[in-house]
């Protein structure tokens, strides 16, 4: 049997030769970041959003501020408590990670009509 090797887009468009050169960024503490500026955005609590994930305050906070990795049910909560989809966040952490590797566009947020203007970071 033949194997074929598919190359990665990212070694297809020389864009691997780029990352080692950039800082790490945890992805938890990128999570954190999301959840945090949207409860914000929504004026909301860590005590309301946690009530509402069924999740512990103190977990919550720790989750936010990048030092806890939160499981896919756990994040799942939390969305949903923020009424976000986790596709979403998701998609905003994959954004800030892109921009700190310097490889990406920052996209609108889904409340953004047509017309609107983007802050670039």
């Amino acid at each position: 049997m033949t194997r074929i090797r598919v190359a990665s887009p990212l070694l297809r468009t020389g864009l691997r030769a780029q990352i080692p050169d950039r800082p790490v960024v945890l992805v938890r503490r990128s999570i954190g970041e999301v959840l945090r500026r949207e409860r914000q955005q929504q004026d909301r609590t860590l005590r309301e959003v946690s009530a509402a994930a069924r999740v512990s305050l103190g977990y919550l906070s720790e989750v936010e501020r990048g030092q806890k990795e939160a499981s896919s049910e756990l994040l799942a909560a939390i969305c949903g408590a923020l009424h976000l989809p986790l596709s979403f966040v998701l998609r905003e952490v994959s954004d800030d990670l892109a921009v700190a590797e310097g490889v990406g566009p920052r996209r609108a947020h889904p409340s953004a009509r047509a017309g609107d203007v983007v802050a670039a970071a």
